[in-house]
């Protein structure tokens, strides 16, 4: 990313107020030779043709093994330990690192670092060292480039991400031969050791380096990581080492993994990982955009059809029915329409709005000729069971692990979110009420979150995913809650209270539902056909209405006629 000369006379003046006084050179890094400290985080820029030589000096006897590491935020960075790098001595990424084993009497080590791009790229270092009973992260590797790898590979798309990495191996001496990785799985080999997934989320709707830089601090050294991330799950040895996760687009989220010896009670930190879920180079649809047009379009109009419904559902009964039969028919069918083409999002987002117009006029129809409240009802009470169902597996309950078979998971979803129509089955007012309130103001946020990020939009995402998406089953679902998320939380609050409150004072001395349309309908029919003093019972017949209608249209456009005598006068 290139840096203005502004942005570099702003970072030097940091570095002379963190440094008490040291020059911006120094700041950074002298030309072509970066003097590292054990432990110590060194901000260094980064260009293509000059390869940055990075040393440490006087590493001490009992030190066995340093991993340095180097992290940018969207510009690949080399890693390597020659000049010239090769595949396998060298990495590219923007988390990037490499163990040095240290050899008998070895007190320096160095690495070469350079960009990929012809700007400058600004970047963050650190070596850190462990002694010969810390296990040594990536050592048992078998499946990447490196020999000894301590670095965590992820790959994410809008829906997931997934991390995976190399095994590590026991700590030796200096000089020793390193212990076998596969000669046997007792106490005594590396089948003993645990790893610790820890993630941490950067503050909201911030996507500057800088923030990036200093967060990524926290995240590198054994007890920063504990003491700064969120433990997501532990695995053994005999796990997959991979993990999926949520995919939070434009939430920059750290992920970094601890290996734990219970022998010695020893630990050590592979390379952490970021990731924003998003592409900064894209012109449309990058981390600072990420809406489509045609979502903000859709939910748009449906929190404002929602916010309506939020404080008029119950008085306007039959505008509540299109609401919730929209959004119950739209749901199935953008699953269903998803799962059997390949249409692009647009246009499935268009064909989902009209089936959802087409199934809320259809719940419409069905009252008007069956007066039925209990089927109404029904589906008024999935709609808010399935939001409450998914509120529930919001909360970290939905991470336990019983709940990745998908057969418990959605036997335990369906049950809770039957629940709610089964317990207001005898109080149905009360129910369209509730569900018209929280409905209508949850509409309200997720056209919130299509302009300003918010947690609060994956409550129903991630539903959608788990129906879409056969693997996300495997994903960790949490998410950061920071100041945006409990600022929406209290104006979701605010809209479901007033909203229900309004109502129910409004509708407490009212008839709870109207009168059944078609019956309605039906007898007032026959009143006017019996009724001869009624005026109603003179009015012609429908077709004979619309025959007369038509003719007085067709008279419109006639060319009227002149007045007056046309034939000659007789003489």
């Amino acid at each position: 990313m290139p840096l203005s000369p502004f942005f570099l006379v702003l970072l030097g003046l940091l570095g002379v107020l963190r440094y008490g006084g040291a020059s911006v050179s120094s700041f950074f890094c002298n030309a072509g030779l970066l003097e590292l400290s054990l432990g110590k985080f060194r901000n260094v820029l980064l260009n293509q043709t000059n390869p940055e030589e990075a040393v440490i000096r006087n590493i001490a006897s009992n030190v066995t093994v340093v991993i340095f590491q180097v992290h940018a935020q969207q510009s690949d960075v080399v890693i390597s330990f020659d000049k010239n790098p090769s595949v396998n001595s060298s990495g590219t990424g923007v988390d990037k690192g490499l163990v040095s084993i240290l050899r008998p009497q070895q007190s320096v080590c160095t690495w070469y670092l350079r960009s990929l791009v012809a700007s400058q790229v600004l970047s963050t270092a650190i070596s850190i060292p462990y002694m010969e009973k810390d296990p040594i992260p990536g050592g048992c590797n078998l499946e990447f480039d490196l020999e000894v790898d301590p670095n965590i590979y992820l790959d994410y798309t809008l829906v997931d991400i997934h991390i995976k990495f190399a095994p590590a191996n026991l700590g030796y001496t200096r000089g020793a031969n390193p212990p076998s990785c596969d000669s046997g799985t007792g106490q005594n080999s590396r089948w003993r050791l645990r790893y610790d997934v820890y993630r941490y989320f950067l503050p909201e709707n911030d996507l500057s380096e800088m923030v990036l830089m200093s967060h990524i601090q926290k995240m590198s050294e054994v007890q920063s990581i504990k003491a700064n991330g969120i433990k997501m799950l532990t695995l053994t040895t005999d796990d997959k080492t991979n993990v999926y996760f949520s995919s939070l687009p434009g939430q920059g989220v750290i992920y970094n993994i601890i290996v734990w010896d219970p022998l010695w009670n020893t630990s050590a930190a592979y390379i952490p990982v970021h990731t924003y879920a998003c592409s900064f180079a894209d012109l449309v649809d990058n981390c600072s955009s990420l809406s489509k047009l045609s979502t903000k379009v859709f939910f748009t109009a449906l929190a404002v059809l929602g916010l309506f419904t939020c404080f008029f559902g119950h008085r306007f009964w039959k505008t509540d029915l299109v609401f919730m039969g929209f959004i119950f028919t739209a749901f199935f069918f953008f699953v269903f329409i998803t799962r059997v083409t390949g249409l692009g999002y647009d246009l499935r987002l268009t064909l989902t709005a009209v089936a959802g117009i087409i199934g809320g006029l259809f719940l419409v129809a069905s009252w008007w000729r069956f007066g039925s409240v209990l089927l109404c009802m029904f589906v008024i009470g999935l709609v808010l069971g399935f939001l409450f169902s998914s509120t529930v597996f919001f909360t970290p309950l939905g991470d336990y692990r019983v709940f990745r078979d998908d057969v418990v998971f959605w036997v335990t979803f369906s049950s809770v979110a039957l629940m709610i129509p089964v317990l207001f089955v005898g109080c149905p007012r009360i129910l369209n009420i509730l569900a018209s309130g929280i409905v209508g103001s949850y509409a309200v946020i997720l056209a919130i979150a299509c302009y300003v990020y918010t947690s609060l939009a994956y409550i129903t995402l991630d539903l959608l995913r788990r129906v879409l998406n056969d693997y996300f089953s495997k994903a960790y679902t949490n998410v950061p809650f920071q100041t945006n998320d409990f600022i929406i939380l209290s104006v979701w609050t605010m809209l479901a209270l007033s909203g229900v409150t309004v109502q129910l004072r409004r509708e407490r001395s009212e008839v709870p539902f109207p009168p059944h349309p078609y019956l309605t309908w039906k007898r007032e029919r026959e009143r006017r056909s019996t009724n001869v003093l009624d005026p109603s019972h003179h009015i012609p017949p429908l077709r004979e209405r619309i025959h007369n209608k038509l003719l007085h249209i067709k008279e419109c456009f006639q060319k009227e006629q002149p007045a007056g005598e046309r034939t000659p006068l007789l003489l």
